[in-house]
């Protein structure tokens, strides 16, 4: 189900079908607000929800490999600070060391993004 969703949203985008413009520019990003009385890790996910949208919110190029590039910079960013947020307050030890899992493959996958773009100026 998954490969065929996948590969039917990028037939959409080869084709034009799906619309051109996907996401809000940065200043048009809702930010969600923390109710009062939440944890203090629901407060984490959502501040680092809030962090990870607006960090993707980037100026597109109109190059497809930087503007992939760029924007998963900022969602491996995310996936770390939700990790973290679990390794501060969570106690299931099977999720706490996924999430040091997830905090490995995610630091390898930053750093070979910005190596990139390192080596692909614009």
């Amino acid at each position: 189900m998954f490969l065929l969703t996948r590969t039917a949203l990028a037939l959409a985008l080869m084709t034009g079908i799906a619309p051109a413009e996907t996401a809000a520019p940065a200043h048009d990003m809702a930010m969600m607000a923390a109710p009062d009385g939440v944890t203090k890790a629901t407060r984490g996910y959502i501040d680092a929800m809030n962090r990870m949208s607006m960090a993707m919110a980037v100026p597109f190029t109109g190059d497809a490999d930087r503007d992939f590039v760029t924007g998963m910079i900022a969602h491996h960013q995310g996936a770390l600070d939700a990790a973290l947020v679990v390794l501060a307050h969570g106690t299931d030890p099977e999720v706490r060391a996924f999430a040091d899992a997830v905090m490995a493959a995610q630091e390898k996958e930053i750093q070979w993004l910005q190596d990139w773009l390192a080596r692909n100026p614009e």
